[in-house]
């Protein structure tokens, strides 16, 4: 997520052979911005975890803390000598106390009983500790008033309303419906008025205004969120609160597609943009916009529902002619390559079917690293020597949401192997398996409670109008 947008390029839906070859040179030139910490063995880890309490305050801890580790589903952490430290209730910093000291046994209990209060997935206790793990994480990165941090560290350290949204998801599947209302309350607050996002937020509501294009991905993410938050915990009363926002997000995303009934080319997950209209907004809109027609018509918004409906069933249609027959590649141009976003029209966002099953798996081995881990893309401007755990956890969710749970296990096992010292999911694993850069990575997180989530059939599915 750190790479710097490319340069802006005219947004032609169908360029000519002299702009595909301009912009290639300039993405070999100038692209790289993904692997600037990962050439020349510089790939490191900035932290190993998070200490933090409900009120905002979050410390990242360096990689290195030799024999410390977290009292079992809490946020205070055991050092070596055995003493305990933590974040006391509105302390801007961590304290380290006696084994014993009351008020961090107190936060203990705290966290312990916030997880009980909904739903730890997990079919063993080994699982049920990550997901826990992973929950107190994504609660650390959920800052007063909703922000959702993509991580702990500089230049992490914003909202991006993608990350955001998956985060939404996870607490809502697993019954943590207020915190992921806070999260759906920021991003609505935060929206452009013509119904899209930025590409990310400071976070405390102002954009980021870096030269990114804002990112039509979003509206797709913000509506399948609001939706399984809705859908979960019948939250319908929490989504007629937002509908205003969902209007607008489901009108921009229809209001998208052109003649063709795509969205146009623009940046994807990849933070980069492509001159061919690509899968990873395509997808996410079509998971979006069949959100949108179910809320709307729940919500009694006929109209709404009925153009929602029309433009998903075109969406999905153009998917099927051009992304179909190429295998589901990045993007609609030939040679574009394989990409982790064909796991965006598996479950959980649409019903199995068998072409979009073998695209998946062909993608998993086509993106495979030689560490094990997966990258974004064949074409992935940073190479596959370092793996990119979000991409890999992708493979891990369509797996479990798809009962292929022996699948699923295996991705479980490797990203569980690779975890830092106190757990925690980064963004990349190194050639030699090492965890490098951001820690906790918010994304990741969620990515990975939602498959433990959807193994247990707790991510629903969003419905096919007409079906």
């Amino acid at each position: 997520m750190e790479g710097r947008e490319a340069m802006l390029l005219c947004a032609f839906r169908r360029p000519s052979p002299a702009w595909v070859a301009l912009f290639l040179l300039f993405a070999a030139l100038f692209g790289a911005g993904a692997g600037r910490e990962e050439g020349g063995g510089r790939l490191r880890l900035h932290a190993a975890g998070l200490l933090g309490d409900s009120a905002g305050a979050v410390v990242p801890l360096p990689p290195g803390l030799t024999g410390a580790s977290y009292l079992p589903g809490s946020d205070v952490l055991r050092l070596s000598d055995g003493r305990l430290r933590y974040v006391p209730p509105g302390g801007s910093g961590p304290v380290t106390v006696p084994p014993d000291d009351p008020g961090a046994l107190a936060a203990v209990a705290r966290t312990r009983a916030w997880l009980r209060s909904g739903r730890v997935p997990g079919s063993n206790d080994a699982e049920r500790d990550i997901a826990a793990r992973s929950l107190l994480n994504i609660r650390l990165l959920v800052l007063p008033g909703g922000a959702a941090v993509a991580a702990a560290r500089d230049s992490w350290d914003y909202v991006w309303p993608r990350d955001a949204s998956w985060m939404a998801a996870a607490l809502a599947a697993t019954g943590h419906h207020e915190e992921s209302r806070e999260i759906l309350g920021f991003l609505a607050r935060v929206q452009r008025p013509d119904g899209t996002w930025e590409a990310r937020y400071h976070p405390g509501g102002s954009p980021v205004l870096d030269g990114r294009a804002p990112q039509l991905d979003a509206n797709g993410w913000f509506l399948w969120a609001l939706w399984v938050h809705a859908q979960t915990g019948n939250r319908w009363e929490d989504a007629r609160a937002l509908w205003p926002a969902a209007r607008r997000a489901a009108d921009a995303a229809a209001g998208s597609l052109g003649p063709d009934g795509l969205p146009p080319p623009g940046a994807d997950y990849w933070e980069r943009r492509t001159l061919y209209p690509n899968l990873g907004t395509a997808a996410p809109l079509r998971a979006g916009l069949r959100a949108a027609w179910d809320t709307a018509r729940r919500l009694g918004h006929r109209r709404e529902a009925r153009r929602y409906a029309r433009a998903a069933v075109r969406l999905d249609a153009a998917i099927r002619a051009r992304f179909a027959p190429l295998g589901y590649p990045r993007t609609t141009a030939s040679g574009s390559g394989a990409d982790a976003a064909v796991n965006f029209l598996a479950p959980p966002f649409a019903p199995h079917k068998e072409g979009v099953e073998r695209a998946v798996r062909g993608a998993a081995g086509r993106l495979l690293a030689p560490n094990g881990g997966a990258v974004p893309g064949e074409r992935w401007p940073a190479g596959r020597r370092v793996a990119w755990t979000p991409a890999t956890a992708l493979f891990m969710l369509s797996a479990a949401a798809s009962g292929r749970g022996r699948a699923a296990d295996r991705w479980l096992g490797w990203l569980a192997a690779h975890r830092t010292q106190l757990g925690a999911f980064p963004e990349k694993v190194g050639p030699a398996g090492r965890p490098g850069s951001a820690a906790p990575l918010g994304w990741t997180e969620a990515i990975v409670v939602l498959a433990l989530a959807a193994e247990e059939g707790r991510v629903p599915v969003p419905p096919v109008p007409g079906d």
